[in-house]
């Protein structure tokens, strides 16, 4: 899929590939929810969307420096860019576009995502 058409679970899914977090899908609890597995292999039930909550898609942000520019009246959408590299996204909020251009600056402009997220 392409990385500028994630979304959703998806989006949060190649988020967390790109973080290195082991995540399964909670098929019981829903399509955004998550299973962790912690260094005890105990699963945890988590709402991980680093594309919705800024408690965890900011610190990724601040952390990879990713910029952010407004919609204007040119471009109705976020966009989001990572100097250094040709990662360039955009996305209806801010955290989308941002996801987006993280993702594609570490998995390319094109992923395979598991099954259950197509």
């Amino acid at each position: 899929m392409k990385t500028s058409e994630l979304t959703g679970a998806a989006l949060d899914w190649a988020v967390a590939k790109c973080e290195g977090v082991a995540l399964v899908l909670a098929p019981f609890t829903g399509s955004r929810n998550f299973v962790i597995l912690g260094q005890n292999m105990k699963p945890t039930i988590v709402m991980y969307e680093p594309s919705l909550y800024w408690a965890q898609g900011g610190p990724i942000i601040e952390r990879e420096g990713i910029t952010l520019a407004s919609p204007n009246p040119i471009d109705s959408e976020w966009c989001a860019m990572l100097w250094g590299t040709q990662a360039k996204q955009s996305g209806l909020t801010p955290l989308i576009a941002a996801m987006r251009c993280y993702v594609a600056s570490k998995l390319g402009d094109e992923i395979k995502l598991p099954e259950e997220l197509k």
